[in-house]
């Protein structure tokens, strides 16, 4: 499976949207550097409140511009940075990817996804309705997430709007991504 890099984002406060960068630079083991949740251990507010100690398992959170797309054919205006992600991707299906899948980016970077994006409500900040559109139903009633996927940094790099993504897949048998 190959994808390309759309945007690139970053913030060094946890405002939620996150402004587009002409590249950011991942550090291996801590996350976007010049990022707010930069770190190894959680950086994202409500988590630190429960455990500081944990480990920080969304040190880069990544949504794909297909669902910019699907939300802005329901009404809402969003766009790469303003869901508060640091890579915005097209043509890769992040939310059916496995635990443990592998994202190669540019030359050298490469991010392990280690879960899915659980939608706050800061999202209704951004606009109104916007935290229920992004999450849905499958079949027997089970909650999808749509907010995308979050990862840890195996190996730093630069990454850049038009870097390729190359997906490598874990050793079967998968295991879903959950939320984290």
């Amino acid at each position: 499976m190959h994808g390309v890099v759309i945007a690139v984002s970053r913030s060094a406060t946890h405002a939620f949207a996150k402004p587009n960068q002409e590249s950011i630079q991942l550090l291996a083991g801590l996350g976007v550097e010049g990022d707010a949740h930069l770190g190894e251990m959680v950086k994202h507010r409500s988590r630190v409140a429960v455990d500081p100690t944990q480990p920080n398992l969304r040190q880069v959170h990544f949504i794909h511009a297909e669902l910019h797309e699907e939300l802005q054919a329901n009404g809402f205006v969003v766009s790469a940075g303003q869901m508060g992600e640091n890579i915005t991707t097209r043509g890769v299906d992040l939310l059916s990817l496995p635990t443990g899948a592998k994202l190669h980016l540019g030359d050298t970077a490469v991010v392990e996804l280690t879960g899915l994006r659980n939608p706050c409500v800061q999202l209704n900040q951004l606009q109104p309705g916007l935290m229920a559109a992004v999450l849905g139903r499958d079949e027997q009633g089970k909650v999808i997430r749509k907010a995308g996927v979050m990862g840890i940094v195996l190996v730093g790099g630069e990454v850049r709007p038009g870097n390729a993504i190359e997906v490598k897949l874990p050793p079967a048998p998968h295991k879903p991504l959950d939320r984290v």
